[in-house]
């Protein structure tokens, strides 16, 4: 008999297969209709929540759409990172690189936006750990990431959309991401929901729809198909180490040994 065990073959975080594939096919979703509409919500998030955080240099891994998200940031030098060799718009640096593998010198980041990054990669601890390695102490991360509790998941299961862009992607609960920045030393600042409209691309129907948006924040903000997650890296403080006092050593009596006992009148005698 066999007892040698087949060894069981990594499960893939997510069905999209490697970044590489399913990034480009995303960015292609992104320009539908409904793309287009997850995008503005997306892009006038981000610009609100940049426009409140300071510092010298800012990053934006990967890019969803041809749009500049980070145009409105008072940061005062910006980078685009790439996964394919693209031509980057707007006023900032555009380059090429692996989000698990950040060509970035370590504690030089202020800001690091991730469009949709964790839900699409096979290594999204490695994604985090990097993150937290370029950030400055006091640093800021932006996480864009699909809701697996939104009415989307409803569209997803009953139509079988399971292995096709986005609903490929692992979508990741606030919950979990928030263990997992705890881990690495961040405190979870913000968590914003965002559109409360279902997958849909007639335009008609998505315009009568539009009274969701503001009754969805307000009644059921746990719905949104996506989360907008903003945090912040620890100040790592050193331990004060204070003089080191004189003590006066414990007498030791060996095991089976009894102190010599001086009766008290004698001592007074």
């Amino acid at each position: 008999m066999n007892i040698l065990r087949k060894k069981r073959k990594s499960r893939p975080f997510n069905r999209c297969g490697e970044m590489s594939k399913s990034w480009p096919a995303l960015k292609r979703w992104y320009q539908t209709r409904l793309g287009q509409r997850l995008g503005e919500q997306e892009q006038s998030l981000v610009e609100e929540t940049l426009q409140n955080l300071f510092g010298y240099h800012l990053m934006q891994v990967g890019r969803l759409n041809e749009e500049d998200w980070l145009s409105s940031s008072r940061v005062s030098h910006c980078e685009v990172m790439n996964f394919l060799p693209e031509q980057v718009t707007g006023g900032c640096l555009g380059f090429q690189g692996l989000p698990e593998q950040l060509p970035i010198q370590t504690d030089s980041m202020d800001v690091i936006v991730l469009p949709h990054i964790l839900e699409f990669s096979q290594k999204p601890h490695d994604v985090l750990r990097e993150v937290e390695r370029v950030l400055i102490p006091e640093g800021h991360v932006l996480l864009l990431v699909f809701n697996p509790f939104s009415i989307w998941t409803f569209w997803r299961w009953a139509l079988g959309w399971r292995q096709r862009v986005p609903w490929c992607g692992r979508s990741l609960s606030t919950t979990r991401i928030k263990d997992w920045l705890a881990l690495l030393g961040f405190d979870v600042v913000s968590i914003h929901g965002y559109f409360y409209r279902p997958p849909l691309q007639q335009k008609s129907v998505m315009q009568r729809l539009r009274f969701m948006e503001s009754a969805g924040g307000r009644f059921w903000p746990v719905l949104g198909a996506g989360n907008l997650i903003l945090a912040k890296k620890r100040m790592v403080t050193l331990t004060p180490v204070g003089p080191k006092w004189s003590t006066p050593k414990a007498k030791i009596v060996s095991p089976g040994l009894v102190e010599p006992f001086q009766n008290k009148q004698e001592h007074d005698g």
